[in-house]
């Protein structure tokens, strides 16, 4: 059969992508060698922080801001909760690049940003206790999505709209002609205009059969959740949280729905064959990091529950991948985005639509070519 756009790979964006691309009326298939959500992928772990003031550069703020906007769209079409809006507390030293780029970001977009010494932060939260040269940045507008409900509520809208859907059929081969692609996963054969790639961890594999290499490497990572008061640290109470600091990047989550405080490390983790298993959580050694860290910061967190594992898959300057094949200009692709892409994936799903659909996109894409890479 015949479609319109292929997309290899199910999970944050090209979930997202079939939505959009199958409401605009286009025939398409998703393939997934999974069942998305699904725990080899990098999109699980229930939530993940959506923030608009930008320390990772002021060129994400509209991204973020259009993004917000789709998650609160799609919570209305699904009918269900989706975002959580528990604030958001980025914490590090005054004068760290990442501070000081996102106070730029606030001051430039005129986003609500409320600069706290470390005792006010204290004071707002007593769960928290920083380094007397450390600042904490509230935003109240962000929050919290529930990133596999995110995903669900795009797959159910997608085939309701009419996109199809292939569970468990991962990608043999592509064959790339000037008239469209052609794919193959085990016996089942399809054809379609365009492509596009967003398979996470597996993308650069997959685009190796295309001569092209990407410069990413899919790591191991880990998080956990720990025993906590729920009138000190719970989502009614606590935020969702990132630290920036010379010894770590950290990041978490409120206890929500008395899960647990949720924590992870950004930084550090290591090389994954996203083909092997990765190796289970292990309570002794993957816990140590983050009982440090709490220790030093929020002292009054209780005893490890449990962890688990996933993959970041990103680039060298951690900044996305959003573009055509140089050879094939109907192959798009969606990569680089573990650490911090997935509260993007709803205005990048509407993305990869337009250049699917129209070839083109209302969007400023430059920072995310493959052109800053030699490949």
């Amino acid at each position: 059969m015949k479609y319109d756009v292929a997309i290899v790979g199910a999970g944050s964006m090209g979930m997202a992508a079939g939505y959009f691309l199958a409401k605009k009326g286009q025939k398409v298939i998703l393939l997934d060698a999974g069942d998305p959500p699904h725990h080899n992928a990098s999109h699980h772990g229930e939530t993940r922080i959506i923030r608009h003031a930008y320390g990772e550069g002021e060129a994400y703020v509209p991204l973020a801001l259009r993004a917000q906007a789709l998650w609160q769209q799609l919570e209305q079409e699904s009918n269900q909760s989706l975002f959580l809006n528990t604030g958001v507390l980025n914490m590090g030293e005054r004068d760290s690049p990442f501070i000081q780029t996102l106070i730029a970001s606030a001051v430039k977009y005129q986003l609500p940003l409320d600069i706290l010494n470390a005792s006010q932060v204290s004071e707002r939260f007593p769960g928290i206790t920083l380094p007397d040269n450390y600042i904490g940045c509230f935003e109240s507008t962000s929050g919290v999505l529930r990133c596999e409900a995110c995903i669900r509520a795009y797959r159910t809208l997608a085939i309701a709209h009419g996109a199809e859907l292939l569970t468990y059929h991962g990608v043999d081969s592509i064959d790339i002609h000037e008239s469209g692609v052609t794919l193959t996963s085990g016996e089942t054969v399809i054809s379609a205009d365009r492509l596009i790639v967003s398979a996470g961890a597996w993308s650069a594999e997959i685009l190796r059969q295309l001569n092209l290499t990407l410069p990413m490497q899919p790591t191991r990572k880990t998080f956990a959740w720990f025993e906590a008061e729920e009138t000190k640290y719970g989502q009614d109470y606590f935020p969702a949280f990132s630290f920036d600091s010379p010894e770590g990047i950290y990041y978490g989550f409120p206890s929500i729905d008395q899960a647990g405080l949720k924590v992870g490390r950004h930084d550090g983790g290591r090389a994954q064959d996203p083909n092997l298993d990765i190796e289970p959580y292990d309570s002794v050694h993957d816990s140590h990091d983050l009982e440090r860290f709490l220790a030093a910061v929020m002292s009054d967190v209780g005893n490890l529950m449990y962890g688990k594992t996933c993959m970041y898959s990103m680039t060298e300057d951690e900044n996305f991948i959003i573009d055509r094949h140089p050879q094939h200009s109907h192959v798009l692709i969606a990569a680089g985005f573990s650490g911090h892409g997935f509260k993007f994936a709803s205005v990048i799903g509407e993305m990869l639509s337009e250049l699917a659909s129209n070839g083109q996109t209302q969007y400023d894409i430059s920072m995310f070519s493959l052109e800053r890479f030699s490949v």
